[in-house]
């Protein structure tokens, strides 16, 4: 069982950054990034794999938001720029199981989750 935690939401006005941190308590393959603002559906942000060669971002934050990954740390980030009132969520990472190195826009693939961060953009 892997454990996900992650950190760095906060509250941005338009226009600012913030990098999103996630922490594993073991080996991981493909990870992942989902949000999911209230009375809305959870939707894919960006995912990588495991030797973080191979990325995908959904065209919304394409261009703005970069996905990147510390196997030694165990650790993967979300750096996010010129950020959007629509870009505010609770952002969860999450990661595939072992063997699965293969990326995903479908939240189901994913085995493992993180409690989520909030990030709260102001216009």
């Amino acid at each position: 069982q892997v454990q996900l935690v992650e950190s760095g939401g906060g509250l941005v006005q338009a226009g600012g950054s913030l990098r999103l941190s996630c922490v594993a308590s073991g080996r991981t393959d493909a990870m992942g990034w989902f949000r999911q603002a209230p009375g809305k559906e959870r939707e894919f942000v960006a995912a990588i794999s495991w030797s973080g060669v191979t990325t995908d971002y959904a065209d919304s934050v394409k261009g703005r938001f970069t996905i990147s990954r510390d196997n030694a740390k165990n650790t993967m980030s979300l750096q996010t720029n010129s950020l959007k009132p629509e870009d505010t969520a609770a952002y969860s990472c999450a990661a595939r199981r072992s063997g699965f190195r293969t990326i995903s826009r479908e939240f189901r693939e994913y085995a493992y989750w993180g409690q989520g961060t909030q990030v709260t953009v102001s216009s």
